[in-house]
């Protein structure tokens, strides 16, 4: 019985690396992600470091593929992937299992050492809800490109405006209410999110986590004097689009660290919307789209554009702009939506 033991060690040893080796790629291809690629490839190493505690000479010694009588044995569909989702899901699966039954393999030998593989396991199942919250934001997020933010002076225009910049092309949109009571920001908030809800557009909640949480909205943007991305994460119940203003490369890249989904690039140009001592301009825009190459983080580049200088922000390499007067104060949201997104699209 001894020997069948470390057969089960040896086989869910390298089950496990396996799993853990094709989240890893998964993180660093798929994600382009390298926190999360570094940290499947943490859990691996250290399942090497645990494992290789135990006597590796016996451990390879009864090894037996020949009379293994799992060996070829499979069920329907078993080995039949429809996407790079669909591998990096079964190797999520597969990793804990693998964990699972190696933890208690392991107790019969040495029961401190199951303890080590035991906590692998919840790291592995930690790691699969950040990945996975990861996939979903990504894939939400991905394809905005023209992002407009509404306040609180549209008044009773509100839900129409909102509408009129989606038949415009808008793709997603934000509920920025500063001025307003919390229970007239969640009434704009729920409204918003329902319009956006109908139209399959994004939904977005300017700093506040608990209104966008509340009110099911698709995430929160906030700025560098908000709550903590990490924390904000502990928050959180769904899976949200977690959006960050960034102002020059040092924030930049603590966001990509942080693992945001998309960064707020600017001030690009003067903006009647909010007060800047400074404007991070068409250069930051440059700088952050190399940064942002190696990243699967989408880049939204905000502060004062228009149809008039959109063509610069392209120039500049980022493809996804973020407006506000140029569309909420014109008289026509829908065109003025519409010139800025055929842009965008040439």
């Amino acid at each position: 019985m001894e020997n069948a033991i470390w057969r089960i060690i040896d086989v869910n040893f390298n089950r496990g690396r396996e799993a853990a080796r094709v989240i890893e790629e998964y993180a660093r291809f798929a994600l382009n992600s390298s926190i999360l690629s570094a940290k499947a490839k943490e859990l691996r190493h250290e399942l090497c470091r645990a494992v290789g505690r135990l006597d590796q000479a016996k451990l390879l010694a009864c090894r037996d593929i020949i009379s293994d009588v799992g060996c070829g044995l499979e069920i329907d569909a078993q080995h039949k992937r429809r996407g790079i989702d669909s591998v990096f899901i079964a190797a999520a699966k597969r990793l804990p299992e693998a964990l699972r039954a190696l933890s208690e393999a392991i107790e019969t030998l040495e029961p401190s050492l199951a303890k080590t593989i035991e906590n692998l396991r919840y790291r592995a199942y930690d790691l699969e809800k950040e990945i996975t919250l990861r996939c979903n934001s990504r894939n939400k997020y991905k394809d905005v490109k023209l992002y407009v933010l509404l306040d609180e002076t549209l008044g009773e225009s509100f839900g129409s405006v909102a509408r009129a910049c989606i038949d415009g092309g808008a793709d997603c949109l934000q509920l920025r209410a500063k001025c307003v009571s919390d229970s007239r920001r969640m009434e704009m908030a729920e409204e918003l999110v329902s319009i956006c809800r109908s139209k399959k557009v994004v939904s977005i909640i300017n700093d506040r986590v608990d209104i966008a949480l509340a009110c099911g909205a698709d995430g929160v943007h906030l700025g560098q004097d908000d709550l903590p991305i990490e924390t904000v994460k502990k928050l959180l119940t769904q899976p949200m689009v977690i959006g960050l203003s960034t102002h020059n490369p040092e924030q930049l890249r603590a966001a990509i660290e942080a693992g945001v989904d998309y960064v707020g690039l600017g001030p690009t140009f003067k903006t009647t919307t909010k007060d800047f001592s400074s404007y991070a301009g068409i250069e930051y825009l440059k700088a952050a789209s190399d940064i942002l190459k190696t990243s699967s983080i989408v880049g939204t580049a905000i502060g004062g554009i228009c149809a008039e200088n959109v063509d610069m922000v392209k120039e500049a390499g980022i493809n996804s702009v973020a407006v506000c007067s140029a569309v909420t104060s014109s008289n026509d949201p829908t065109l003025a939506c519409a010139k800025i997104k055929e842009i965008l699209l040439s």
